[in-house]
Parts: structure tokens; sequence; C-alpha cells
């Protein structure tokens, strides 16, 4: 649902999900719409009502919004305003970039109504004021073309500039307001919140792309240093808009980031209400982690003797395990690696490959992860994981070359599991 701007104090947003639901805000970033989220938003808006919103000036938000010698407070008393305009006391906040900015000011300065906080490719100072005071006023000089231009080699890898999402977004950019797009420069040139990271209380997520050029790893993980508690995840393959380039590991990483609290014991006997939980988070991220194609395969194949098995898999290893804080996603597909190769498990290897993939894994970190396994494991072991791994890189573009043994060519052609 398309929600018009009402009033002057009120960005133009959209909604998805169930009212009920918890809700979940989500933040643009600098020169985009709120389309930047779509590749999340229809997982997200399975467990949550998603509302996203556009800056001033940019998308469907009038450009009164916001003027010159604005900061980021302005920016956040406007979602403040759109929650408060919504019935929403409480909300979980995810952003990026300048849209992070916002959530991490919000948690600062209005702990009460930040439930959860998670940035991409954002940071608590976003270089020096003058380079953003001098876009600022070339803007205010000759409109946003001259930005549209340079755009894909800060927001995308090479790999991923011509592709249509990314001319989609470059578009938007050159549909900013030139007034609104410039005030939000200098909201930016002002903002410096390194020294009140510490007063970040709400459960934190911070993501980075690898290859960003405008907000480095370095930022990412000064936010995650400076946030108590807060969780660090790298995203290869990557540049600025990360959760539109690598969309997988973003979602996952976000999904187990909101996922509701464990029941204590663990075992899944704590009552229905958690189990629902449990089956819920654990289906999303089951389907972030393996694909939908995957899911609905084995949801389809599944009768009245092995769909107790399926929703055992669910609730147990998707929404007990892989949902917990305490490992990254990617860490969890090492582990995963790890052990399948040990065991022989080579279906089921097959599939975790491409999982790792989508988790934020590199070919070259798979790699490690199987010679690690060659000392630890055997080599007759990583021998056979080496040809599975080959094949399904091949398969999903990730590496030009390879190549097992002659002894491990059939075993790169095992076929993978359909059941997990």
């Amino acid at each position: 649902m398309t929600t018009p701007a009402q009033g002057r104090r009120t960005p133009h947003h959209r909604i998805d999900g169930a009212t009920a639901a918890p809700p979940l805000i989500l933040g643009p970033s600098l020169g985009t719409s709120l389309r930047v989220w779509d590749p999340q938003v229809p997982a997200l808006a399975r467990n949550h009502r998603v509302i996203r919103w556009d800056l001033p000036g940019h998308g469907g938000s009038p450009a009164g919004l916001i003027g010159a010698g604005a900061d980021i407070a302005d920016l956040a008393r406007l979602v403040l305003d759109l929650a408060d305009g919504l019935g929403v006391d409480r909300f979980a906040y995810a952003g990026v970039s300048i849209g992070g900015a916002v959530g991490t000011w919000l948690a600062v300065h209005h702990p009460d109504r930040v439930a959860s906080l998670a940035v991409v490719c954002s940071s608590a100072r976003f270089g020096e004021p003058e380079a953003w005071r001098e876009r600022a006023g070339l803007v205010r000089a000759e409109g946003t073309a001259p930005l549209a231009g340079t755009a894909p080699d800060r927001w995308f890898t090479p790999a991923f500039r011509d592709t249509p999402t990314a001319r989609a977004l470059v578009d938007d950019l050159r549909a900013a307001d030139p007034g609104a797009y410039a005030a939000c420069c200098d909201a930016l040139a002002a903002y410096d919140l390194r020294a009140d990271l510490p007063r970040v209380t709400a459960p934190a997520l911070v993501v980075a792309g690898r290859e960003d050029p405008a907000t480095p790893p370095a930022h990412a993980r000064e936010l995650a240093d400076g946030i108590p508690g807060a969780s660090l995840t790298e995203v290869a393959g990557a540049a600025h808009l990360a959760n539109v380039e690598r969309p997988g590991p973003v979602l996952a990483a976000l999904l187990g980031h909101l996922a509701p609290p464990h029941a204590s014991g663990g075992s899944g006997d704590s009552g229905d209400s958690d189990d629902t939980a449990r089956r819920a988070a654990g289906a999303a991220v089951r389907r972030a982690v393996l694909g939908d194609d995957h899911v609905d395969r084995a949801a389809a194949r599944a009768n009245a003797f092995t769909e107790v098995f399926q929703d055992f898999i669910t609730r147990y290893a998707w929404g007990e395990i892989w949902t917990r804080p305490g490992l990254s996603r990617a860490a969890r597909s090492c582990v995963t690696l790890t052990a399948l190769t040990a065991r022989g498990h080579h279906e089921e290897l097959a599939l975790h490959v491409r999982a790792a993939l989508r988790n934020g894994l590199s070919p070259q970190e798979i790699q490690e992860v199987l010679l690690q396994t060659a000392v630890y494991c055997g080599v007759p072991a990583a021998n056979t994981a080496f040809a599975v791994a080959d094949r399904v890189l091949r398969e999903a573009g990730g590496e030009d070359e390879g190549g097992g043994g002659a002894e491990a060519g059939d075993a790169g052609r095992t076929g993978e599991g359909e059941d997990r």
C-alpha cells in the first residue's frame, strides 16, 4: 500500500505486511527512493509491518520537508512524525547509508522508540564536511545530473553497474529535487555521532559491502566497535548499495537480527507460541539461505509421511540454530561446509556451497574453508569436496577455472539434496 504525503511533516511512504505485525521502518540511501529496499521487502513483510519512506525531494516526498542547513535530526523527526501518524510507538529500524544514520540518531536520542537497529553501508561520520558542502553547492548550481554520471561507480561493483536494477536507481537520483538533495548533503556534513555510539542500547546489526568506496568496511567496524554488543556482517562482492547488489546475504543477516528471542531451553517444547515464532523465523531464514526455488521444491515433494520432518528442520535447524545471533551467517556457512565435508554428505555440500555464496562468502573464501578441511578432515574428503564445490561455482559463475583431481570428477556431478 502506497500512502501519499499527509501534510508538511509526513514523508511519502509505503506499507507492506499485516497491520498487526511488529513494525519495521526502512530508511533509504541518498539519491534513491523506497525502491532501494525492494529485494528484501517480500521476505521481511512475512513477519513485519514494513514501512518504507522517501527522503525529502526523493521518490514521492515533497522537497519542502527539508531546507538548507538541515541536519540528521531534521530527517529523524520526519520518521517520528510518520510513526506517530501511523500509531506506531516502538519499532525496529533498518537503514541504508543516510537512512542508517537517521536510525542511529534515533537509537541514541530516542531509545524508547527503537526496538532494534540495523545499519547497512552507513557510518558514524561520512568523511570530511567540506566534501559534502562542495557536493551541495554543485547540485544547487547544476542539478543532480553530474552526480548521476558517477553514481554507478560509487554504488555498485563493475559487474552490476549496467543491470536494469542499477539503471533504475540511478534514474531515481536524476529525478531527485536538487534543493532537497543538497539539504541532505548539508545534514551529512554536520553529522558526527562517533562519541555517542556507546549510548545505543537497542540490539544492533551493522552490514558492510567489502567493495564499498563511499562507506568502506572500516566505517562499519567503527560502528560495530562503538555500539555495545553490535554484530557485524561484511558482504563480499558488494559496493555501497549492498542490499541491492547482494540481496540474499543482506536479507539473511536482517532476518537473523530481527528473529524473536529463543526460548531458554531450545528444545521446541516451550508452547505453541514459541513454536509458531520459530517456524516463521526459520521459514524466512531457510528461504534466504537456500533460495525460494529449493524450498518450494522441498515443500512440493513433502507428503503425509515426510512433512513432519520438514516442519522439524524448519523449526529446529533454521528457526532455532540458524537464527541465533552468536555467529554470522557467513560463519555458520563455514562450519556447515566443514561438517558436511568431514561426514561425506556430498549432496548437502553442493546445496550449502550455494548457500555460502548467498551468505556472503566469496569463491576464494570457500576455497580456504576446503583447504582447512584437507588438514583436519583428510585429503580424500577435501578432494571430493573441491570437485563438488568447483562444479557449483562454475554453474553459479563464481569461478572461471578450477577442478579437482581426476578421481574427484565423478563426485563433482553428485546431485543436490532436496529435503533440507
